[in-house]
């Protein structure tokens, strides 16, 4: 156990890219189903439309809180059509579920995606008895990761305390809260090793890549 996390005993994970590589694709069928979706409510060009995205996801941590807080769009009908994606590129990963196992204490989920999404990726993965609990968008009211009131509540729901806690995250902007709430943050994924962000405790190309180094 690295030393500067042998004090850890809650570990929490985010969902997407996070828990499984990057390669298997899944957010860009995702985020080809939310381009689709701007198109059609908004009526603008694609280009306008992705513009408009972007900035929705710059100014309010996803493209969703963009749609409820503008266009009166109903979170459950977006949610259940961008993430009715293909899981076939994504397989059970036996060795990182031992690893994600054998961690010392609890393990949760803190993901911005909804709880359909997270239970049938978690039961797709063997990974829905890993974890002592999953913190979803619906819990969070539909407010994002970074927000600090979103991480604030994921802690009082799951008494977690962040003196104690560590979280894994593909997103560096994620983590900004998270350690200023006194976590350990850990950025994983393919852009982590050339991130220069002073809220990055650690970094790694891989969740599994990272977890086989601490044990």
């Amino acid at each position: 156990m690295i030393a500067a996390l042998a004090h850890i005993d809650t570990w929490i994970f985010d969902l997407d890219q996070t828990l499984y590589p990057h390669e298997a694709n899944i957010m860009s069928q995702v985020e080809e189903k939310m381009a689709a979706y701007m198109i059609r409510e908004t009526g603008l060009p694609p280009l306008e439309a992705a513009r408009l995205r972007d900035q929705y996801l710059h100014e309010h941590g996803t493209t969703l809180a963009g749609l409820v807080a503008y266009h009166n769009i109903d979170p459950y009908s977006f949610l259940n059509e961008v993430h009715d994606v293909s899981l076939d590129t994504l397989a059970p990963d036996e060795d990182l579920n031992r690893l994600i196992h054998d961690l010392p204490g609890r393990k949760l989920v803190f993901t911005n995606g909804d709880e359909r999404h997270a239970i049938r990726l978690l039961a797709h993965m063997d990974m829905a008895d890993l974890f002592h609990g999953v913190f979803h968008l619906e819990h969070a009211n539909w407010i994002p990761k970074p927000a600090l009131a979103t991480f604030e509540k994921m802690m009082a729901v799951h008494a977690v305390h962040p003196e104690t806690a560590a979280f894994f995250e593909d997103s560096s902007k994620n983590l900004k809260p998270a350690q200023a709430l006194g976590m350990k943050t850990i950025l994983v994924g393919p852009t982590a090793l050339t991130n220069g962000d002073s809220h990055v405790d650690f970094r790694s190309p891989s969740l599994k890549a990272f977890l086989s180094a601490l044990t």
